[in-house]
């Protein structure tokens, strides 16, 4: 997808200039003409016995072009994906668990990588290099090394493979996803906090050196794993915030509007674990540029996606809810005038299994594979 270019308007700008930019939009969406291939790809999906595994698989037994030949799952290698997830009984002709060290490559054409973060290094370099990938962890998402290894404990093991990774917000970054081998998912956080300050950042309507970000989400986004603090007792009747100034997808976030600015932008991030099993707001508060309002920012919000499919600025004075777009690839945003003069708060939610991590990756795979972005991702959400 095409960005605006870079816009003068920061701390400066007049209202007229400022006001200006709000008819740039951020991309053209997809070409609505483009015509669904009739092959068959055959994908394996790496980690499937965990969430975005699981909600990879149930997303591709919607899409025609899609056949599931591989599902990893080295713990739980051996089951029938039914016994796994029995709510995916029903999706037919996948095959059962296997390890990855047992995988036969040569009946794969594309994979989907949901295995944690730092195992994936290791993998991708291994496989085939005709294959396309959809990483879903964080192993190449960030662009450098320093901060790979900063935030992650480590070094990272694939550098040739981190300079081809391409990061896959698609609705942003929609042109070099049509040409990546390797596609790095954006996290369920930078993609709800992204998708509106982006662009706005990007048209110099809010300034880049004061901006919070509020960010919740469902207990799904912790993952599978048996863990204390996701244990029922834990978690019910009740909100805490974690991983306070220290979230690894600070400099996720931060790397993006630090490229929509054109200069470094350090934000002032805090998410709270929320007792629901899927969902995610993020809530921002942003002080405007001189002489622009939030009106203007919701209007440049509608023009940067409009035609988008997935994207949806809602009407005038109507809040996002998660559970509107509850198992959805949808993201839902609005923007509201704060009580305090030139700021303003930006709202966006989205299903974090969805288009924060399984859906988007599949839309990305579309888009990498010449197919129509939106090809099985038409469910609408579930309410109640």
């Amino acid at each position: 997808m095409r960005v605006a270019q870079p816009q003068t308007a920061r701390c400066g700008v007049s209202r007229r200039s400022a006001v200006s930019v709000k008819a740039q939009a951020v991309a053209s969406p997809a070409p609505a003409t483009a015509q669904l291939k009739t092959d068959v790809a055959k994908i394996a999906v790496l980690g499937a016995s965990g969430y975005t595994g699981a909600e990879v698989v149930r997303l591709c037994a919607l899409h025609p072009n899609i056949k599931v030949t591989v599902l990893t799952g080295d713990k739980q290698a051996g089951k029938a994906f039914s016994d796994v997830f029995p709510h995916l009984m029903t999706a037919s002709n996948v095959p059962k668990l296997v390890k990855i060290d047992d995988v036969n490559w040569s009946d794969v054409d594309a994979a989907f990588c949901c295995l944690p973060h730092a195992t994936t290094q290791a993998v991708i370099k291994n496989l085939p290099s005709s294959l396309k990938v959809v990483d879903l962890s964080a192993d190449f998402r960030l662009k450098d090394p320093k901060s790979y290894a900063e935030w992650y404990g480590h070094e990272h093991a694939a550098l040739d493979l981190q300079k081809e990774a391409v990061y896959g917000l698609t609705e942003i970054y929609r042109d070099q996803v049509k040409k990546a081998r390797l596609l790095a998912n954006p996290g369920c956080y930078p993609t709800c906090s992204q998708l509106p300050l982006y662009p706005l950042v990007k048209a110099g309507l809010v300034l880049p050196d004061d901006i919070i970000i509020d960010a919740k989400s469902g207990v799904s986004g912790a993952g599978r794993a048996a863990k204390e603090s996701n244990l029922y007792c834990e978690i019910a009747e009740g909100i805490n915030s974690y991983a306070v100034g220290s979230h690894r997808h600070m400099p996720e976030i931060e790397q993006g509007l630090s490229e929509a600015a054109g200069a470094p932008v350090r934000i002032s991030f805090t998410p709270h674990l929320m007792n629901l099993s899927r969902g995610m707001q993020c809530t921002m508060y942003v002080k405007t540029a001189p002489g622009v309002t939030a009106d203007d920012l919701r209007s440049h919000l509608e023009k940067a996606y409009e035609g988008e499919h997935f994207v949806k600025v809602l009407p005038k004075g109507v809040i996002p809810h998660t559970r509107h777009v509850r198992g959805s690839n949808f993201a839902l945003m609005n923007v509201f005038p704060d009580r305090l003069p030139g700021r303003a708060v930006v709202i966006c939610c989205i299903d974090n299994l969805v288009k924060g991590a399984s859906g988007q990756g599949l839309q990305n795979l579309n888009l990498m594979m010449g197919w129509p972005e939106t090809t099985a991702l038409g469910q609408l959400a579930m309410f109640p």
